[in-house]
């Protein structure tokens, strides 16, 4: 087994762990009505748009997602959450060095022994979900899932449905498709943006991620047969069968969308499987990005 397959199916428990921390961590998160900014680089960015888009949505304040080398200078913010599992991430150290003083920030790291510690003016702490993959999974749902329960949008249906996709198989086929679309809506588009990087990651696939409504808007015009187009929570009218209609591939997200996105974690790594490469070794990555001053 891989460290990537080893860590993907340690999730059910990493959510159970986190969701009950959160409470206990309730002054370094934000407060209802706090302007919030939530940063991170990679996987880490998909995961903030997936909280910002929860959190607006659950009226607890105007909340923005940003890569964090894309932060707005000058911009006015009550609290910046930093989503970095390696706490080594030179983008993310920047802008918390760069806010110091101004802006409350807090961390969500895996690490201990890593500069973010310091960094940031508070830390949370999910060593439990760290990994040693290159290709991020457990940690990203997992520090999802605390910020989820903080907004108390976890429910308990999560983790049971995670072991569910673990637990099933694939559907039939669908490793041997040439092409993936991952698509969401409200905070799952974030969920559909970070299955199509697991995708590119561990299997080099050609990998699309889109806002549901925006695929009618000619992304809709690469889809045939053989190819597959994945919804992260309810479609949109008529979308699948407007897929259906093209020949392509459509695979309906019935499990809660953060399961779902396990199951897009194990179809990344079988395709891997099935092309004869390695997920944990991805080409051209490390597990964090370090830049030279």
């Amino acid at each position: 087994m891989t460290h990537v397959e080893d860590e993907l199916s340690s999730q059910p428990e990493c959510w159970r762990r986190a969701a009950a921390l959160a409470p206990g961590h309730r002054t370094a998160l934000p407060a209802p009505g706090e302007r919030v900014a939530v940063v991170g680089c990679g996987t880490s960015y998909f995961m903030a748009q997936a909280v910002a888009a929860l959190r607006e949505t659950a009226g607890a304040g105007e909340t923005d997602a940003f890569a964090a080398s894309e932060f707005p200078a000058g911009r006015s913010y009550d609290r910046v959450i930093a989503l970095t599992r390696s706490g080594t991430t030179t983008e993310v150290l920047d802008l918390l060095t760069r806010l110091r003083g101004t802006t409350r920030t807090t961390a969500l790291t895996a690490d201990p022994n890593t500069p973010v510690m310091g960094a940031a003016d508070a830390v949370v702490l999910l060593d439990f979900a760290d990994e040693r993959s290159v290709v991020q999974t457990r940690f990203a749902t997992t520090a999802l899932t605390l910020l989820r329960a903080h907004l108390g949008l976890h429910p308990d249906s999560a983790v049971a449905d995670a072991r569910a996709a673990l637990a099933a198989d694939l559907p039939e086929g669908l490793v041997s498709c040439e092409q993936f679309t991952f698509l969401g809506r409200g905070w799952t588009v974030g969920l559909a943006n970070e299955a199509a990087l697991k995708m590119r990651e561990a299997s080099l696939s050609w990998t699309e991620a889109y806002p549901a409504m925006e695929y009618r808007h000619g992304p809709i015009s690469i889809t045939t047969e053989n190819r597959a187009t994945w919804m992260f929570g309810e479609p949109p009218e008529g979308l699948a069968e407007q897929v259906r209609a093209t020949g392509g591939r459509w695979v309906a997200g019935a499990l809660d969308p953060l399961a779902e996105l396990v199951r897009a974690q194990r179809l990344a790594v079988a395709v891997a499987a099935a092309r004869g490469l390695d997920p944990d070794s991805p080409r051209h990555l490390t597990r964090s990005v370090i830049l030279s001053p």
